[in-house]
């Protein structure tokens, strides 16, 4: 069976993350979405909270994915879980140069494990997390570019 890990904060998740999970699914059995935190940012939902969000936007492929957190290497998880292999998304030129360069150091580390990148549909090129946050702080929409859960969980969140 072929595995792959999926790391992430999903802070929320989008729909540019979805649509990454969806087309690493046709390319793997099983799928490792995994919630970490990182220690740069403030996250606006809790480990906890995130990996809700994402099990009910995911709930119909229960059977391929598993969503988990984790803290600590990453390179670490992927063997626990058996894998040789990281699936990123890439939206533009400026994901590729942070996201190549940690590929490398990966590789580095541990050279039997390998990166791919995946690119976001155009749709979603221009999405991310923190965009998605500050609509949502200012009660703008966020329709279509997250799934229903998020949309609901945001909603809340940023309440007048």
């Amino acid at each position: 069976m072929k595995t792959a890990v999926y790391p992430g904060t999903f802070d929320p998740v989008t729909n540019g993350h979805m649509d990454i999970i969806e087309r690493a699914l046709k390319l793997f059995d099983r799928l490792y979405v995994v919630v970490g935190d990182n220690p740069q940012k403030a996250p606006t939902f809790t480990a906890k909270e995130r990996i809700g969000m994402l099990k009910e936007a995911l709930k119909k492929h229960n059977n391929r994915i598993e969503v988990e957190n984790f803290d600590g290497l990453l390179l670490n998880y992927v063997k626990k879980k058996k894998s040789n292999v990281i699936i990123r998304g890439l939206r533009a030129i400026t994901d590729f140069e942070f996201e190549f360069s940690r590929a490398l150091l990966n590789r580095e580390l541990s050279k039997d494990i390998e990166t791919i990148f995946i690119m976001t549909k155009d749709d979603y090129a221009f999405l991310s997390s923190s965009i998605i946050k500050e609509i949502a702080m200012f009660h703008g929409p966020v329709k279509g570019f997250v799934p229903q859960i998020v949309e609901k969980k945001l909603k809340e969140k940023f309440r007048k």
